[in-house]
């Protein structure tokens, strides 16, 4: 963990702490200014130290948190007064409001408030989501949306007798896990209470714009829950209905109206409140509180730079995620708006801007649905339109919620579905949002039968083989599943220090490409891991070791020209940022000797929990440059 010593320039000493009777539903008035002062303090704290990850470009979350402050400040007064009345924990279903999780651990004397000005850094143990064991003072690993209601169910199986808290938001609501939740909380009267913070906000829209008729109010009732609306920034009312929550068996949803960001200019109602505010903003609002000190440190944050040089790519860089998008809209335009409009459709699960959906949306709005944090049932949506032979189901979102998804990609597979899938954000590169939110096991997307639908996984690793691999596969039946990275990726280059994919370049699904020739053994590798592991092949070379470079963009699909070629050379080794225990280096070896080749064989990949940060991961699991090196060097020993 990283330790400072500078001292954090808001002084969290001034945090009275409170103690509430939940019997007595009315604050008194020196209660309630407590309150505003906490809640107030509270907010500046957490604008600033979120802001600290903006400005060191590790990104983060403000709104959530900040939102939710005057709950949380409640919640721990009431667990004060009588934790033995309690499960005195601040589970949170939405994952990236961290920021409390870090900030209530430091109040609570577990976590230096010093630490608090390294959020999301690497190493300082401070991850974009919540992880047990790994930072002091946090009670509870988050992971993503929709998966921590369901959970804090068991919680309360496990301690009867006692109110336990799991504090939500109508994103969350929107996922099928919490109405699974929600009939099992009614079904066995749980005395589990909600606390949703109902913004109308998710990452790329409003709720209320793009699934009309869905309130959170409204299906909670419905499934048979109590539910207690008002609006979150009433601090009297809004602790009444606490009270009345805590002191009524069973469950109940508190339901809290208010806007994103309220009082924070250029970001209350905003969809931008979401994410990590802005330096800009975030200055603004500071020197609104007289928080020079704040500002000071805000504005003398460096942005750290990956200044390592890498061989065999070139200096431009480009996100694969963003390039997704564009080469879909370049095959569309070149078919008539009947055919695109009969043949096509988009469905999104709220991260169009993340994965390249964005780039479609603008250019073919009539093909886009815009739809909610429903993963499961808005892949099925595009695998039900891609039912007949000729339409064209479009589907992404990030690869850590494929594992979501398997149940309903075997069922459009034995339904001969044709669907082009992306899933971003796949392997550990620029993922300050830590483990949960690792794409590790795309692998699973290969989930069927050998006689089954025809299923293909891509990994392309730059942008031009992305829109070549786009070009090739979009009019191919059956499933399609193209990952992308978060982090940008280098363009790779041929020996003669050329665009390796460049404009004559075509993409051939199953044929795995030689980058470097050698004659000691070969690295296959593939994604965002190829141009580290060509950087390794390239100084490997310069110090006498002839060593090969394989590609392997289908990463499901055996190349039988390439195996002879791998297997008749002194060793193999595998290099990838996918799950050691279920990646490509986990089947390859096999696939070897099924063959009766036998070379040395080694496979590195991420097989730990993450440190945070951005390309940080990449050392942390042993797959950059330098240790792949070293790999090689053992094998050739």
């Amino acid at each position: 963990m990283t330790v400072t010593k500078t001292q954090f320039p808001i002084d969290l000493s001034a945090y009275k702490p409170l103690v509430l009777n939940p019997a007595n539903t009315t604050l008194t008035l020196e209660q309630r200014e407590s309150l505003k002062t906490n809640i107030q303090l509270c907010r500046d704290a957490i604008v600033f130290f979120t802001a600290t990850g903006a400005a060191r470009g590790v990104g983060g979350h403000t709104g959530g948190p900040y939102d939710t402050v005057p709950e949380v400040i409640i919640l721990d007064a009431l667990f004060r007064a009588a934790s033995d009345q309690f499960v005195p924990i601040f589970f949170d279903e939405a994952g990236h409001r961290v920021a409390t999780q870090y900030l209530m651990a430091a109040l609570h004397g577990d976590l230096p408030s010093e630490q608090l000005l390294h959020y999301r850094e690497a190493h300082s143990g401070l991850p974009g989501h919540p992880e047990l064991g790994l930072t002091p003072g946090v009670k509870f690993s988050s992971g993503r949306l929709g998966h921590v209601w369901p959970y804090v169910n068991g919680v309360a199986i496990a301690n009867p007798g006692k109110v336990v808290f799991c504090l939500g938001s109508d994103g969350s609501q929107q996922e099928g896990n919490d109405a699974e939740a929600a009939r099992l909380a009614v079904a066995q009267h749980l005395n589990v209470k909600l606390i949703i913070d109902d913004n109308d906000v998710t990452i790329a829209g409003h709720p209320s714009k793009y699934l009309p008729g869905f309130t959170v109010a409204k299906t909670l009732e419905g499934h048979g829950l109590k539910v207690l609306e008002g609006d979150g920034e009433d601090l009297d009312d809004l602790y009444r209905r606490i009270c009345e929550a805590v002191t009524t068996p069973g469950p109940i949803a508190i339901i809290n109206k208010r806007p994103m960001c309220p009082g924070i200019k250029g970001l209350e109602g905003s969809t931008h409140g979401h994410d990590v505010i802005s330096v800009e903003l975030a200055i603004q609002y500071l020197e609104s509180r007289q928080q020079t000190a704040a500002v000071e440190y805000i504005k003398s944050i460096q942005k750290p730079k990956q200044t390592y040089t890498f061989l065999g790519s070139s200096n431009k860089w480009d996100a694969n995620r963003n390039v997704f998008g564009d080469a879909v809209v370049g095959v569309l335009s070149r078919i008539s708006e009947a055919e695109r409009k009969q043949n096509v459709r988009v469905i999104d699960s709220d991260l169009e801007g993340s994965c390249g959906l964005k780039k479609i949306h603008d250019a073919y709005p009539e093909i886009f649905i815009s739809s909610g944090i429903m993963e499961r049932g808005n892949f099925s949506a595009a695998a039900g339109f891609g039912m007949e032979p000729g339409k064209q189901g479009i589907f992404a979102t990030f690869s850590a919620f494929l594992e979501m998804c398997i149940s309903e990609i075997t069922m459009a597979r034995l339904n001969y579905s044709n669907v082009l899938c992306h899933f971003s954000h796949a392997g550990i590169d620029d993922m300050a949002d830590n483990t949960c939110h690792f794409g590790l096991n795309n692998m699973f997307a290969d989930n069927g039968l050998d006689d089954g639908y025809e299923t293909r996984l891509y990994f392309p690793s730059d942008v031009n083989q992305m829109k070549a691999c786009v070009e090739a596969v979009f009019f191919d039946p059956g499933l399609r599943f193209i990952f992308s990275t978060r982090s940008k990726v280098p363009n790779i280059l041929d020996k003669n220090g050329n665009d390796l994919f460049g404009s004559d370049y075509r993409f051939v699904p199953g044929k795995d490409e030689v980058i470097r020739e050698g004659t000691q053994g070969y690295i296959i590798s593939f994604g965002e891991a190829l141009y580290r592991a060509l950087d390794a092949v390239e100084r490997l070379q310069q110090e006498g070791l002839d060593v090969g470079l394989i590609n392997k963009p289908t990463l499901n699909v055996i190349d039988e020209e390439m195996m002879v070629k791998i297997g008749n050379a002194p060793f193999a080794l595998v290099v990838e940022s996918f799950n050691r225990r279920t990646g490509l280096g986990s089947r390859f070896g096999s696939w070897l000797l099924e063959r009766g080749f036998t070379p040395k064989y080694a496979h590195l990949g991420t097989h730990k929990e993450g440190c945070g940060g951005l390309w940080e991961q990449f050392p942390h699991q042993g797959i950059d440059p330098v240790s792949i090196m070293n790999k090689v060097k053992d094998l050739v020993k």
